[in-house]
Order: structure tokens, then sequence, then C-alpha cells
């Protein structure tokens, strides 16, 4: 994640406003008791230059790096941002990934010794990550789409994610590990769920039938393999790949899986139609879900709106749900 590092200033700035929702403010104490101080050093900063951000891999959103360095008990962080004409909004605050906090220490002249293993560290920012969007999706569902938010699994257990892993044979990537420690799977409203597209989170039984389903099909098709050209070989499934979201709470017709390899998402579907080339981490994915809920103006992948207390998204409205349904606004 790329951005500008900070550092402290006296000075007060009223030319923009700038916002810090209640869900950073919360986030933002778990960094250490010098972090708020921080955040409001850098909220100064903003109002006086709102450019000083840069693009994120999230649409619409600048990224700006406060460098830990130069406060008491707060290390490096990752700040997003809204930028409209009259408003700012910090939208989250996230532990720098260890790469770049050590990019920025040497920048200011500290040598290499003081840098930390990259693998842990990148795993506790994804972690960190999955926690912060999926918070904003649960608590923005818990006040105005409750029946979604009921229909929510409770987060597994390191014991049932271990035992998870011995079944599918590989090791579950952090951040798929974190999304399910929060929630193991969604039951769903009528037989949708409350992702875009009214796509469902897996359950994890449903998560490891689906992947024996599709190893079968594979083994299947590579020993047809054996007997066709190269460019007439079929790939139904890879065995790095992990099913996460389906097309609904019982249709497994098409879904999305997380490649443990590559970390980046990816589309199957039985019918073979085009599934775009659009990459998401789950960060990626789930912070773009928060967004088109908290501003759904921005919203570019889908509409989201309410029938009764569920969330409905437009691209797939049903007959028998279009007249009651009221598209969000704001």
């Amino acid at each position: 994640m790329n951005g500008t590092a900070l550092h402290p200033t006296s000075k007060e700035h009223q030319a923009v406003n700038v916002e810090i929702s209640p869900h950073v403010r919360d986030t933002v104490l778990q960094f250490g008791s010098g972090a708020p101080y921080a955040l409001k050093v850098l909220a100064g900063q903003l109002a006086d230059n709102p450019e000083m951000g840069r693009p994120s891999t999230l649409p619409g959103i600048l990224t700006v790096m406060i460098d830990g360095d130069q406060f008491e008990d707060c290390p490096a962080l990752a700040v997003g941002y809204i930028r409209e004409p009259d408003r700012i909004e910090i939208r989250y605050v996230n532990r720098a990934p260890v790469t770049e906090a050590a990019t920025n220490a040497e920048s200011q002249g500290q040598g290499e010794s003081d840098s930390q293993p990259a693998g842990p560290g990148l795993d506790e920012v994804a972690e960190r990550q999955i926690a912060d969007a999926w918070q904003r999706i649960t608590h923005w569902l818990q006040h105005n789409a409750p029946d979604s938010h009921a229909a929510l699994r409770h987060g597994a257990s390191p014991a049932t994610l271990a035992s998870l892993e011995q079944e599918l044979g590989m090791s579950i990537p952090a951040d798929l590990r974190a999304w399910w420690s929060l929630t193991a799977g969604d039951d769903g409203v009528d037989g949708s769920g409350c992702l875009p597209g009214n796509q469902a989170l897996m359950p994890l039984d449903g998560v490891t039938d689906f992947y024996r389903q599709q190893m079968d099909a594979q083994a299947h098709q590579d020993t047809l393999n054996d007997r066709r050209t190269e460019d007439d070989r079929v790939t139904v499934w890879n065995a790095a790949w992990i099913p996460v979201v389906s097309y609904g709470v019982a249709d497994r017709t098409s879904g999305s899986y997380l490649d443990a390899e590559t970390g980046y998402l990816g589309r199957w579907s039985r019918y073979n139609e085009s599934l775009g080339d659009e990459l998401d981490t789950l960060a990626t994915y789930l912070e773009s879900v928060a967004d088109m809920l908290e501003f759904p103006a921005l919203a570019t992948r889908d509409r989201p709106g309410l029938v009764g207390g569920a969330l409905v998204w437009g691209s797939r409205l049903d007959s028998a749900q279009e007249g009651r349904w009221q598209p969000l606004v704001g």
C-alpha cells in the first residue's frame, strides 16, 4: 500500500472538514495510546492538503502513511480516505505492511537491522484489514438489515479451522482464516446471501463438500486430458482453489474461490459464461462491499437496497421483490 509519510504539526486548518467515522476511532485505539493523537495530526494535515494521499487499490480511496517513529506508542499506519469537494472522510486505519514500514524507516536514515520478517507482519495486516472491513459490514447489517445480520453464523474455532485444513490438504490463508473466525457462513434470507449479487458466504461443511466434488471432477478430466491435445485440455478446478462464496445459499452453480497460491479471488461457473478479469483480494472485496453499503451513490459493481429487514442487491431482484425493494441512497 503506497502513501506519504506524515510528521507531527501543530498548525490547525479549517479549509476542508475532515470526518473520522466511529469505527475508525474505535479501531485506532487498538494500535497504541499514541495512535489517536497521530490520527488527529493527520486530520489537520489533510484539512490543509487534501491531495496529499495516493490512489489505493480501492476506487475513490486515497492512502497516506503515518510515520510511527514520529509519535510515541504508535506503529506505522496506513490510512485510507475519501476526498470530496468540501469534505474528507477517513475510512480506515490499518497497520502498515512491514515491507513498506521498513522502506519508510530506511528513508529516515535507519538501518536494516530494525526491520522485521515480512511474513508474520503481512499476515497481521491482512487479518486486521479483514476484521475492519467485516466489522463495517456487520455493523451496517445490524442497524439496517437485521434479518440479514441474524442469518450470519458464528465464527469458527481454531480447532474447526485446523480440521478444515486437514480436509483440504492445505493451510488456510491468513485473510480467509480471519474471515471464517468471525463468521463461518451465511444462512441467508429466502435463499439469498448478503454479499453483492445476493451471493452467500459458504458454510464450512459446504466448502469441504464442494471442494471434494470439484477435485473429483478434475480427476476425471485429467484422465480425459491424457488423450486430448494441449489446446483441448480442460481445467475444472485447481488444488489451491478454496471455495468461499456461492451464487446463493444452496445454489453453487457459480461463485468465487480464493487462490491460496496467489491470494486473489477467482470465479467459477458451471455455465462457462464470461466472468470478467477484475482481480480482488479478500480485503479489497470486503472493503468495496462496505463502501457500497455506507456510500451507495459510489457503488459501481451492484446497487444495494432493502426488502423489509433484508439486504437485497439490485442485480438479482426477482419479480416478487421489485415492488418492495427500496434502493439505498446517499
